[in-house]
């Protein structure tokens, strides 16, 4: 009688793929089939290179499913539990598809499941190859995180763009090497976002126009790429391990739906408290203080975002209320024929409010922009109150972190780690040190040099990014005088991006409205500069 069977098998990594581990399953199965007469066709050996077992969305094992769902396959050629699922949950749901569809599965390496006793044991396999991948994984966990504190960049996912990564090699670390045509094209984002202000699509349009590849040669650049280049800390010098973590997804798709109720679902992820980073350090492509402005210029975006708005208003997005905290919106009302545009507290819907409602009043939108607009006009009209804070800044600067000095001790550091590896070659070539001792110490002071190296070079960003600073503070007259001699030209939203450079948010209360500024704008009776501003003034009503 002609038998015919399926064989399935498994691999979970690419080195076991490289060392041909399912190819040695495939060869076992296959002399198991002739020793007992089965007959396999060709298309009916199924091979996942590379699936963790942890989940069932695997090609070859839905082919395989698909098949012994229509009938077509009565036996199943297995190396061992652990190929078919890591999971016992798994292993039992899938055990139990194969039985209500008549198919029957053969591991070599379990016991036959006749008895009790014997569906016990392969039970009890399967609970420990659960636990076996369980441990595996908390193994991974901790020896990534301790290579992590040590400073090792190979626990990370993959180098960035703008970086190339070099492997581990009995002479050096692994270690992030700078492209310097991809590095100048990261520079020239920052610099497009940070200092002249472009939006985001905005610089994917240029660097598309401008025929910038990208890492893979082919595809064009997005918004989502930019965006991620802007958040990613590696950039200023310090790349991050475990920025986020695997969680289960909140809802089912409808993918998941059509996998089946025991299907994995697709993999999702949250952001964790950047305390819990753990920092790598790694030669810096912009200063620090520019990938901080980048990270201010997003979280600001990202709450002043237009979104759907069809007429824009100068201070949409900024005001809050001051009785309840809540942000105001824009209303829209009609009164004999006419239509008015009132901000609104957004407290004061009781859809909206979780506790009492708001008692604010609306106020109407041209009389606010308005009144708080002289007061931005009036703040243009001091240009030596905003010369003043750029020097406060620089003063600071300097006192907080003396780059220049800091550079000074860096390179001399840096020149008396090189005096000493080549003494200690001096010593090897004069018999008095072994070859054993000079590869335990040459490798850490090439360590120590190479973190000193990374250092420099960020000190040498910095020290630029205070020179930008200086330029600005002597072309601030110039610009403050031509934005002077085009005021009454300009239209709402110029003068919407003006009020967001130099107003933080405006604060509605009942009879008050405060503004706090970016830039101080009077100083404070204790003799401190103050960074609120406060308006009294009658309430403005519609």
């Amino acid at each position: 009688m002609n038998k015919t069977a399926a064989i399935y098998a498994r691999v979970s990594s690419d080195r076991q793929k490289e060392h041909n581990t399912i190819a040695s399953q495939t060869l076992a199965l296959r002399e198991y089939a002739q020793a007992q007469q089965y007959t396999i066709p060709p298309e009916w050996v199924f091979e996942d290179d590379g699936y963790s077992g942890s989940v069932l969305a695997r090609p070859a094992l839905e082919r395989l499913r698909d098949l012994i769902a229509e009938g077509a396959i009565a036996t199943v050629l297995i190396y061992a539990p652990d190929r078919l699922s890591r999971n016992y949950a798994y292993q039992v749901v899938l055990l139990e598809e194969f039985a209500r569809h008549g198919a029957t599965p053969i591991f070599l390496k379990a016991p036959a499941a006749d008895t009790p006793e014997q569906r016990l044991m392969l039970q009890f396999q399967g609970i420990m190859a659960e636990y076996e991948r369980a441990q595996i994984a908390e193994r991974c966990r901790r020896g990534k995180r301790h290579r992590a504190k040590a400073g090792c960049v190979s626990v990370l996912s993959a180098a960035p763009y703008g970086y190339a990564y070099r492997r581990k090699t009995e002479a050096a670390e692994a270690y992030y090497q700078i492209l310097e045509n991809q590095a100048e094209v990261v520079r020239k984002v920052f610099g497009l976002y940070t200092v002249e202000a472009l939006s985001i699509r905005a610089i994917v349009r240029a660097l598309n126009e401008q025929h910038i590849p990208t890492r893979s040669q082919k595809a064009a650049w997005i918004h989502s790429t930019v965006w991620h280049m802007l958040r990613n800390p590696a950039y200023q010098g310090r790349a991050c391990f475990g920025r986020t973590e695997p969680v289960a997804p909140q809802r089912l798709t409808r993918i998941s739906r059509q996998k089946g109720a025991y299907a994995a679902r697709s993999p999702s992820s949250r952001s964790r408290p950047q305390q819990e980073w753990i920092e790598i350090p790694v030669p810096a492509l912009v200063s620090k203080e520019t990938f901080e402005l980048a990270q201010e210029r997003l979280e600001l975006n990202r709450k002043l975002s237009a979104r759907r708005t069809k007429q824009p208003s100068v201070l949409q997005g900024i005001l809050i209320c001051a009785q309840c905290g809540y942000s105001l919106y824009r209303a829209k009302a009609h009164a004999a024929g006419t239509s008015y545009r009132y901000y609104r507290c957004s407290g004061s819907d009781r859809y909206r409010a979780q506790g009492p409602v708001c008692s604010a009043r609306p106020i109407r939108v041209d009389q606010l922009d308005h009144l708080v607009w002289e007061q931005v006009w009036h703040l243009l009209n001091h240009p030596e109150v905003i010369r003043g804070e750029i020097q406060r800044r620089l003063q600071e600067h300097r006192q907080s972190s003396p780059d220049e000095q800091r550079q000074e001790k860096v390179s001399k550091e840096i020149l008396r780690v090189e005096q000493q590896t080549d003494k200690l070659i001096d010593a090897y070539q004069e018999g008095l040190l072994n070859l054993t001792e000079l590869r335990t110490r040459v490798p850490e002071l090439k360590k120590r040099q190479q973190a000193l190296e990374k250092e420099l070079e960020s000190l040498n960003l910095q020290v630029v990014e205070q020179c930008r600073l200086l330029e600005m503070n002597v072309s601030m007259e110039r610009f403050v005088e031509q934005l002077r001699s085009s005021a009454q030209k300009l239209d709402v939203q110029q003068k919407q991006r003006i009020v967001r450079l130099l107003i933080r948010d405006v604060v509605v209360g009942p009879d008050t409205i405060t503004i706090h500024h970016n830039i101080p704008f009077s100083p404070d009776p204790t003799g401190q500069k103050a960074s609120v501003y406060r308006l009294c003034t009658k309430r403005v009503d519609g």
